[in-house]
């Protein structure tokens, strides 16, 4: 940080239990006592602003598309991440994602760790990776709804409707005709949630790949297919319920079948804050809980 120059950091949140406010609490007053300009997404700081009289005080509301800020803290599991980077945009604000939630893949800084996260942060001592995202339009024109993806778009069939056919084509080639509950394409940020549990691989952040995955596929030899992620990735569907569902980032928007979705990798890129000595191989095997032989 620049001599005169006051750091301006951004907390975004989503809070679910009361004894949680404690994380908030700290990540302000550590912030204070650095001299950093704490701002926080209006609807965020309304919703704790009565149980953290003292320290919130000194904090700035604003909406939260309009944050401008030196780099951005989410508070929350990845759930409140992926809403973080969906707020920023194209503002490519750096994140430190602060968990207080459950998994944790993309807010790997623990509830225990907070000061010591902020104090490696304004150090120095931290990495800011690029990771891709998607974006996805319905027969050529924008999406009503915000048409970016961190983690993943699916294709999905209604609750009570039979299975959908998704006919992919990569670079105007057709791949297959997939015949599912769904279809889904991932980044390598996404391979660890959603399409880690229809069967998808886990994909090493910064491969510069997409991942499309069946989801309950009618046909036992369709398997995961990875692409490079500079490829234009065409969907067309068709539904005897004449109607399909499109999940972005878990918003779902209702579409009529041989709507033709268009994806391709977005423009920007989300910046997600790791302190150093977290590796993603190492939040891998923490949070996969994969046991490793002490002899090697």
């Amino acid at each position: 940080m620049k001599s005169g120059i006051k750091l301006k950091v951004a907390i975004y949140g989503h809070l679910y239990q009361s004894d949680e406010n404690r994380a908030v609490e700290t990540v302000i007053r550590k912030l204070n006592e650095m001299g950093a300009e704490v701002l926080m997404e209006a609807s965020f700081y309304h919703k704790i602003k009565s149980s953290l009289s003292a320290e919130i005080a000194k904090v700035i509301p604003c909406p939260a598309e309009d944050i401008e800020a030196d780099w951005a803290v989410s508070m929350g599991g990845d759930g409140t991440f992926l809403r973080t980077a969906a707020s920023i945009g194209a503002k490519e604000i750096p994140i430190l994602g602060i968990n207080t939630g459950h998994l944790g893949f993309l807010a790997d800084v623990s509830a225990d760790n907070i000061e010591a996260g902020l104090e490696a942060v304004v150090a120095g001592e931290c990495i800011v990776e690029r990771h891709s995202v998607i974006q996805a339009q319905k027969d050529g024109k924008p999406l009503s709804t915000y048409p970016y993806a961190l983690n993943e778009v699916a294709l999905l069939k209604h609750d009570n409707s039979s299975i959908i056919e998704v006919a992919a084509k990569i670079n105007g080639e057709l791949l297959t005709v997939y015949r599912a509950d769904g279809l889904m394409v991932c980044t390598p940020t996404g391979s660890t949630g959603y399409s880690l549990s229809v069967g998808g691989p886990i994909i090493v952040p910064q491969s510069n790949t997409f991942c499309l995955s069946p989801v309950a596929s009618h046909s036992l030899s369709t398997r995961p297919v990875v692409l490079c992620d500079d490829a234009e990735i065409s969907l067309t569907v068709r539904s005897r319920s004449h109607n399909f569902l499109i999940s972005i980032d878990g918003r779902s928007e209702s579409f009529p079948d041989a709507t033709t979705v268009m994806l391709r990798r977005a423009p920007y890129c989300v910046r997600v804050m790791k302190v150093k000595h977290k590796s993603f191989f190492t939040t891998l095997r923490d949070k996969m809980m994969w046991g490793v032989d002490g002899r090697f």
